[in-house]
């Protein structure tokens, strides 16, 4: 339809919902807190903690049973990397409802506030950005979600925001910087419980734009390797965006007696 092209659903004002409620139906994905739309358009999406409001412009689906209205947002693999990969199919996300998330390059929130609907009111994400602009539209966000606490610092210093974090159970990373691996580990000693998961988006041409893609991205795997991760899985995001991978790798795992 129309809205297939890239970004396809910005506009509609604040989230226009999808009309047609009986046609539509959604069912669980089988990553518990997401959810997928079966209609005229399959769609990903995540139960909506906060009701009635769109939190960058996206899709909601209003669905009726027994008279309980349930609300969802959908969930633009074009927008945001962690879409892409369930998309994509990882074997496992690591990311459901009750846990705590260290999020790492929150930018202005848009994934977070899906990872937030994901994780619920049992669970937590910290989202650390760095930049003000996109900042400030993360901590308005933030206001209505209380489960996210925005953190407006560098991830390459995270002594200066350890008072705020408890342990975490998965970091994700989506900060777009050559020493990414080294920010995540730095991240990770702090913060990431013993056999707990990252979850990192690696753009290539950020890390090295000199190398082929699968080159970059074998490296960044060694690194983390060199921090005491053991790689899981790893898959590219096409067709949602070019040159990306996402990698899933297990922290400290213990050996199997």
């Amino acid at each position: 339809g129309r809205d297939g092209g890239r970004g396809g659903g910005r506009g509609g004002g604040r989230g226009a919902g999808m009309k047609g409620g009986k046609k539509v139906v959604i069912e669980p994905h089988r990553f518990p807190g997401i959810f997928i739309s079966r209609g005229n358009e399959h769609a990903l999406c995540t139960k909506n903690t906060v009701p009635g409001e769109a939190v960058y412009g996206e899709k909601r689906i209003t669905v009726e049973e027994n008279d309980v209205k349930t609300e969802y947002r959908v969930w633009n693999p074009f927008r945001s990397k962690l879409a892409a990969a369930v998309l994509g199919g990882v074997d496992n996300l690591w990311i459901q409802p009750g846990s705590k998330v260290l999020y790492l390059g929150a930018a202005s929130g848009t994934s977070v506030s899906h990872v937030s609907d994901i994780v619920g009111e049992t669970g937590v994400v910290y989202a650390v950005e760095f930049s003000h602009r996109p900042g400030r539209d993360l901590i308005n966000m933030a206001k209505k979600r209380t489960n996210v606490i925005p953190i407006i610092e560098d991830a390459r210093h995270p002594l200066k925001y350890r008072m705020l974090i408890g342990m975490v159970d998965v970091v994700f990373a989506d900060v777009a910087q050559p020493d990414q691996a080294r920010i995540v580990a730095l991240n990770s000693h702090l913060f990431l419980k013993n056999e707990g998961h990252c979850v990192i988006s690696i753009k290539a041409n950020c890390i090295d734009s000199t190398a082929a893609p699968e080159a970059v991205f074998a490296k960044e795997v060694k690194r983390l390797k060199e921090e005491n991760f053991k790689p899981l899985e790893q898959i590219t995001l096409e067709p949602y965006e070019r040159d990306h991978a996402v990698v899933i790798a297990q922290y400290r795992s213990q050996k199997k007696k």
